[in-house]
């Protein structure tokens, strides 16, 4: 209450205070038959009292008309309640506050709709009144832990270890390879500033600069059009650090995790497990795997190569072919069969990959497709290395292994979503399983042109030290020295250690990506200067929040998000802009889209 004119706020006052004369600040929450009404502010809710009395009847009338969501002040003394009348639920329960004066500060027109969590809103609506959205209990407690989490992390880097905070531009150039970027017209004719998708570069210079420990809570930017659960700018936990290697920056998250995480939602468990990208792709086929529950993929190549199944043996034929199968536990009891088939209808139209399903009856025999193919013995033999109990069911994939792999691990999502909608429980929505996942590819194929190479994360990552001599000779084989960090199957932060030498980031640029290296002469320069070893992280500070409270989205842990397809609904940007607003910028709209949807009309 310090600054304000408010004596206390709407959650604090108790029994202790009875007696107290306390003026309040806050919205009407909602006003019962002219007897009382509760008033709501950050903090909670108290219960008011209006008075009945002809000495009073001024503040009766005010409070008795004043609309829901009215803003009002409240001066009056704290009172126990009738009793009987206590209410356990509030932490404001055992009080109400007898109203002796009050004032309405703003009046609320009507409502587009009601500020209760419990009212199901459309998504556009919510956006489009975003400060109205904002009042609702959720919306609040969301913000207000992100802010504690962020605050708390700012304390372990820098009044802990030393860390130094430093801003780094929003107007920058482009960066070769990674996500598209916004771009950001100048005053010069055909040149163009572009927001940057991290602080990459900027981390690196400064340990060059040689600050050796830098963070920064960082606006990024990507134009990566419509995807659900990504906005056009998301804010990171950006790290940097010289002279280290891959467990410190490893143990240094860990560290800044559990010093930053919310008590109420239990303590984390530290060092976190590691996986390889290899493990975690033939064991779970994603390289973010979700931890909390079974179900992984098993190989039954070798004990399928001896059948007579044809696509088994055509799969197989092939150089990096495999056979590979999930187990849903109680599959045939908890899924229909229009799920059964929605799964084989994903994996085809996703992945191209044909899927056979084999289901265990109750008297313990097999129902699939496979079944003439294969003798008792083999059945049986079958069902243990599947490890199958009565009534569950199994995809089996056979193919190119990372297809198999990436299918049957969407599908193996798929189908935990869907037992767990039909009552089975698979994860227990309290626990958080993290996980790192190392050892990833340097480089991979580019979509649509496999015969030539992309960086799997950025071009500025160290090859792995045992790989170092591949780089010259076959780039494809290099394990990179990066890191993801993944909370129950999403990922929540990814980081490296960097090339240091210029030689080898010249050689990655020009050999092997086949970019123009001119585009990075300023850092191609920099690292000529004596520049340290050195790594670093970004955590996705958006998807991290949303986690820890359980959001269905990471827009309802930021305060004015974007719509899916990257709107502003509130503010209606992006908009037109006039030509001779333009016109500094040496930029003509060649048709208005204005102009074209009525020409199409």
């Amino acid at each position: 209450n310090s600054f304000v004119t408010r004596t206390n706020t709407c959650g604090e006052l108790r029994s202790a205070h009875v007696g107290q004369e306390v003026t309040l600040y806050g919205w009407i929450q909602y006003q019962r038959q002219g007897l009382f009404l509760v008033l709501r502010d950050f903090q909670g809710l108290t219960q008011i009292i209006i008075p009945q009395d002809e000495a009073h009847s001024h503040v009766r009338e005010l409070l008795c008309n004043a609309p829901v969501e009215s803003v009002v002040r409240v001066t009056g003394i704290v009172s126990p309640r009738p009793p009987g009348q206590e209410n356990p639920k509030m932490p404001t329960g055992d009080i109400e506050v007898k109203a002796e004066t009050a004032e309405i500060l703003n009046s609320c027109k009507k409502l587009p709709f009601e500020i209760k969590d419990f009212i199901k809103k459309s998504e556009a609506l919510r956006m489009q009144y975003r400060y109205l959205d904002l009042r609702s209990l959720q919306l609040q407690h969301n913000l207000r832990l992100r802010s504690q989490v962020v605050m708390r992390m700012r304390e372990y880097l820098c009044n802990l270890h030393g860390f130094v905070d430093v801003e780094t531009p929003t107007l920058f150039k482009r960066t070769p390879g990674g996500a598209k970027e916004f771009l950001v017209p100048s005053r010069e004719a055909g040149k163009f500033y572009s927001l940057p998708q991290s602080p990459q570069q900027f981390k690196q210079l400064l340990m060059v600069g040689g600050l050796d420990r830098y963070f920064q809570v960082a606006r990024c930017y990507r134009d990566e059009g419509s995807r659900p659960d990504r906005q056009p700018e998301f804010t990171q936990i950006d790290i940097e650090m010289s002279f280290v290697d891959q467990a410190g920056i490893q143990r240094l998250i860990e560290g800044l995790l559990q010093y930053s995480w919310p008590k109420e939602r239990g303590s984390i468990t530290t060092p976190f497990p590691s996986m390889t990208y290899e493990e975690a792709l033939a064991n779970y086929g994603t390289d973010k795997p979700d931890t909390r529950f079974g179900m992984k993929l098993v190989d039954i190549s070798d004990f399928l190569r001896r059948s007579d199944i044809q696509f088994v043996q055509n799969a197989l034929s092939y150089p990096h072919g495999t056979v590979k199968a999930i187990c849903i536990p109680q599959g045939a009891k908890y899924l229909k069969n229009k799920d059964l088939e929605s799964l084989k209808e994903s994996a085809k139209s996703q992945f191209n990959q044909e899927i056979v399903e084999i289901i265990c009856r109750p008297d313990g025999s097999l129902k699939s497709l496979l079944t003439k193919f294969l003798g008792e013995k083999q059945q049986s033999e079958l069902i243990q290395v599947l490890n199958m109990q009565v009534d569950d069911v199994v995809l089996l994939a056979a193919g190119e292994h990372k297809q198999v792999c990436s299918a049957l691990g969407s599908l193996r999502l798929e189908s935990a979503d869907l037992l767990e909608a039909a009552g089975l429980v698979l994860c227990d929505p309290t626990t958080f399983h993290f996980l790192w996942v190392v050892d990833f590819p340097l480089f991979l194929p580019k979509e649509g042109n496999p015969s030539e190479l992309e960086s799997a994360h950025h071009p500025f990552t160290a090859p792995h030290p045992s790989d170092t001599s591949l780089l010259y000779s076959d780039p494809t084989k290099v394990r990179s020295q990066h890191y993801d960090l993944v909370l129950n199957g999403s990922e929540v932060g990814g980081g490296s250690i960097r090339i240091h030498s210029a030689e080898q980031q010249r050689f990655v640029l020009e050999k092997v990506l086949k970019e123009d290296s001119e585009v990075l002469s300023h850092l191609l320069e920099a690292l000529e200067f004596g520049a340290p070893p050195h790594g670093g992280i970004a955590l996705g500070l958006d998807r991290l929040i949303s986690l820890i409270v359980d959001a269905p989205s990471i827009r309802d842990v930021i305060a004015f998000p974007k719509s899916f397809r990257g709107r502003d609904l509130m503010g209606n940007a992006p908009d037109y802009v006039t030509p001779e607003e333009l016109e500094p910028y040496h930029i003509q709209v060649s048709q208005p889209l204005a102009e074209k949807e009525a020409k199409q009309n």
